[in-house]
């Protein structure tokens, strides 16, 4: 009965203590991390507070709908680029994501395989260019860039369409993206 009532004792501990992700590196339909898919440029000091955000020096008063911002986080390791809109208010156009943290759902990161994309998400369209294939998933903003290094010697220098089932399970991601339009 000692055995049984510490078995179970074992089992609530375990349970209780499952961490919960953390919603500063969650990946849904509309955010990446704390920011926001209705996000403007002007909401990135407020919404990265406690992290360090390099603009484009070449940009009046740090603002405006051209160049990469950098997001990096205390310390210095780089977490997200921003690629802003055009718009009348500048809004985001694309993040990259950097920092394997920053996860969806499913558990994709930028440190996945093509296997885990695969087996995790539904790919919508494979497109194929001079040096990568691009991996857009279905109902979703995601989308990734890989080297086509990663893919056999044979479709390396080939110009013709790459299909799903020749890209190796094992090929990593180059790029992890969102496309906010």
């Amino acid at each position: 009965m000692k055995n049984f009532t510490g078995i179970c004792l074992l089992f609530i501990l375990l349970a209780a203590c499952k961490k919960e992700p953390d919603p500063r590196f969650n990946i849904t339909k509309d955010r990446v991390g704390l920011l926001e898919k209705s996000a403007t440029l002007e909401d990135l000091d407020r919404i990265f507070t406690e992290d360090s955000i390099v603009r484009p020096t070449s940009l009046p008063n740090n603002q405006g709908a051209s160049g990469i911002i950098e997001v990096f986080e205390k310390g210095g390791k780089q977490l997200l680029s921003i690629t802003p809109s055009e718009d009348s208010i500048p809004g985001i156009t694309n993040i990259r994501i950097h920092d394997a943290r920053f996860t969806t759902g499913e558990g994709i990161s930028v440190s996945s395989t093509f296997g885990e994309i695969r087996d995790k998400l539904t790919v919508k369209k494979v497109i194929t260019s001079l040096n990568n294939v691009v991996i857009l998933i279905k109902e979703s903003d995601l989308y990734f860039t890989i080297s086509k290094d990663e893919l056999p010697a044979e479709l390396r220098f080939n110009n013709s369409d790459i299909d799903l089932v020749q890209i190796p399970d094992n090929a990593k991601i180059k790029y992890m993206m969102v496309g906010w339009n």
